[in-house]
């Protein structure tokens, strides 16, 4: 059984017991949280929604938050003695899928 939901501007094909690293969101660790943003769910039968399938649920388990690894943009123009150096590490909220409920 597998569910395709939405969180934030993106879309996570997940399935119970899996971990996903979303957008940051204030949640304190070990709490729950329901996403009814389910775009489809297959449990030996496709099921899709326009926009949400009605009545189904994704259940997300909290484990931590933190910072992504560094990623670094550097632009550079050649032979025009012009370069720019920049980075960033996202800020992601880790969680499990405790349960999908169709």
């Amino acid at each position: 059984m597998y569910a395709i939901i939405k969180h934030g501007s993106k879309q996570y094909k997940v399935s119970q017991g899996d971990y996903l690293n979303l957008d940051y969101f204030q949640a304190e660790p070990k709490s729950q949280i329901e996403l009814s943003e389910v775009l489809a769910v297959n449990d030996g039968q496709m099921k899709v929604g326009a926009p949400f399938v009605e009545g189904a649920k994704v259940v997300l388990e909290v484990i931590t938050s933190g910072k992504d690894r560094k990623i670094v943009i550097f632009k550079k123009r050649r032979r025009k003695d012009s370069k720019r150096k920049r980075g960033f590490r996202r800020q992601y909220t880790r969680v499990k899928v405790a349960s999908i409920k169709a």
